[in-house]
């Protein structure tokens, strides 16, 4: 069973590995098509201050910071 607050890590930690996704120097041989497919998949991503007003009003689902 998955807790709120592995649920709210888990968004947070996809978000930082497609963000190193794009990140040459930090993932190097990467093909530009993964990259590119990381950027798109971030355009809409909620921010942490998103995760963040979500899990004040939502705590039974996202769990707290």
């Amino acid at each position: 069973m998955t807790l709120p607050n592995e649920r709210f890590n888990s968004i947070k930690s996809t978000r930082t590995f497609l963000h190193d996704l794009l990140d040459p120097k930090k993932t190097p041989r990467v093909p530009r098509i993964i990259r590119t497919r990381a950027y798109w998949c971030l355009r809409h991503y909620p921010w942490d201050m998103n995760m963040e007003e979500t899990a004040k009003k939502l705590p039974g689902i996202w769990g707290k910071k």
